[in-house]
């Protein structure tokens, strides 16, 4: 008669052939899998690097931003489009940026309170967004106002009034000569040498568009000169000079860079070639700010806008305003930097087409700066960037945690579902041993063959590919050690009832396996079944 274990072996084949679909075939090398520690930590490794991987290639792509700037065919707008352009062919640029064309810096600034683009340029003194943050100072603005000298294209080209000619025509002797009065010269125009001499006469006004108006009533009002006292002319930017040829004025008030075309334009028009214009001084500059907080104290330096006589002769006190580059506070700060570096760092290429690039500056950083900067640019210019673990230890630690905490629940988890296979096999151990006892109280035979039956079912249920819990060497040794006490109880008392058999003519049990034998081939079922 073939042993137990063969039995169990054979019966656990037929059970493969007759049900060993593939799914069942995937489970066991699963199985098999899952035991290989080294070889999960590798795959997990390999799984880790590619994340890693995947978020630093999309965290390295470019970032596109949309900038809003107006006028359109103004100085900042071709300023931001060349910008544009050198960001797109530097292969390293991290920010890209899409011009987007507004009408003006206040257009510009509500589509930035809008959320259309991310960022915008702005002027300080005309709807600066609540929402915008500074990037950059893209330059700054000064308030030019000059009288144009005698006979410039501003005051209408006009020269000198020339003095009457004397009569060449003698009177005829003896005729009674008569008095003649020579015609009087046109009375001169009143000279302009003061903002309060400005009442009563035409003001050209040019400038980058929106807000013009208002420095001109902010000046006029520190000055107490009224404003419907004046005539306001709106001068062309894009052609200064022919504006002023077809629309004299008596005073030409510019609002641009010191090295915008406007200005020189209205400079070289207020100038007849030989003198150049008058500069009025702003001398209550400081109190202008103090009282309009969007204007700043500025000066023009002697000799800043040249000349055959450098103009203008002397350091003329005057108010300024910014254009700013801005940033919606939602922008990330590592982008923000990127974008600050990369504007400073087109400067020096751009400045020799569009020499206001030159003039772009860094914001104030201070904390109670009246134009609060973004937290990205001021990292950059303080040079207190954060590198990748400033940024995100938190959440590393915070991962940290979590996985070792997930991995703890995983290990209860799976000590928990081993539980039940723990306490089966601790049942399987108890039943054996009341089988133990089972077999010394055997009557007859036949119950000793119900006992080698159960073992056989004991041995089945250890066995099957269906324990989630493989056998250790600890359960394995204490199974074989039971099966082995029980087989030696069965034999013995079949030994015992195999005198009454021998009278009786039936045949003798075959004989008990050692331990040793018994235990090997348990080792070597068991190994059968898990597939190893």
């Amino acid at each position: 008669m073939p042993s137990p274990l063969r039995r169990i072996a054979a019966a656990m084949v037929v059970r493969d052939r007759t049900t060993g679909t593939r799914s069942g075939r995937t489970r066991r090398r699963l199985r098999i899998l899952l035991r290989q520690t080294p070889l999960m930590l590798l795959l997990g490794l390999f799984v880790v690097t590619g994340l890693v991987a995947a978020a630093f290639y999309v965290s390295d792509r470019p970032t596109t931003l949309r900038i809003a700037v107006g006028p359109p065919g103004s100085e900042d707008a071709k300023l931001v489009q060349a910008i544009s352009q050198q960001f797109a062919r530097d292969r390293g640029a991290t920010v890209r940026l899409t011009p987007v064309v507004k009408e003006g810096p206040g257009a510009a600034a509500r589509a930035l309170q809008a959320r259309e683009v991310e960022l915008a340029v702005v002027r300080r003194d005309v709807a600066f967004p609540a929402s915008g943050q500074a990037v950059v100072v893209m330059h700054d603005n000064v308030a030019v106002l000059v009288v144009p000298a005698e006979g410039s294209i501003a005051a209408g080209g006009k020269p000198a009034a020339a003095v009457a000619p004397a009569a060449t025509d003698k009177p005829k002797r003896g005729a009674k000569a008569r008095k003649t009065q020579p015609p009087k010269a046109p009375p001169e125009p009143q000279k302009i040498d003061s903002i309060e001499g400005l009442a009563g006469h035409r003001i050209g006004l040019v400038g980058p568009g929106m807000g013009d108006r208002e420095v001109l009533e902010a000046i006029l009002r520190q000055y107490q000169v009224p404003i419907d006292k004046v005539t306001v002319v709106p001068l062309d930017p894009r052609d200064v000079v022919t504006s002023l040829r077809n629309n004299p004025v008596d005073a030409v008030l510019a609002l641009g860079p010191v090295a915008s075309p406007q200005v020189a334009g209205a400079i070289a028009a207020s100038s007849n070639g030989r003198t150049g214009p008058t500069f009025l001084e702003i001398g209550a500059s400081e109190a202008i700010a103090a009282r309009s907080p969007v204007y700043e104290e500025a000066e023009l330096k002697a000799g800043v806008f040249g000349g055959q006589t450098p103009q203008p002769p002397e350091t003329v006190e005057t108010i300024s305003f910014k254009h700013y580059v801005v940033a919606r506070r939602s922008v990330p700060e590592d982008t923000v930097a990127d974008l600050t570096r990369q504007l400073f760092a087109v400067r020096q290429p751009l400045s020799s087409e569009f020499p206001i690039a030159a003039r772009i500056e860094k914001p104030d950083t201070d904390r109670d700066a009246a134009v609060p900067a973004h937290p990205g640019a001021a990292a950059y210019i303080d040079d207190d960037q954060k590198t990748f673990f400033d940024r995100y230890s938190d959440f590393i630690y915070l991962g940290v945690m979590a996985v070792s905490g997930v991995g703890s629940g995983l290990a209860w988890l799976a000590s928990h579902l081993r539980a039940d296979s723990r306490d089966r096999h601790r049942r399987l151990i108890e039943r054996l041993l009341a089988l133990l006892k089972s077999a010394h109280a055997a009557q007859n035979l036949d119950d000793l063959a119900r006992l080698d039956q159960e073992i056989d079912d004991i041995l089945a249920r250890v066995l099957l590919p269906g324990d989630k819990a493989p056998l250790d060497h600890g359960s394995l040794t204490a199974y074989a050690l039971a099966l082995d006490q029980v087989r030696m109880a069965i034999a013995e008392r079949r030994t015992e009832l195999g005198g009454d058999a021998a009278r009786t003519g039936t045949p003798a049990a075959p004989a008990a396996e050692p331990t040793g034998t018994a235990v090997t081939r348990l080792r070597i079922a068991t190994s059968d079944a898990d597939g190893t």
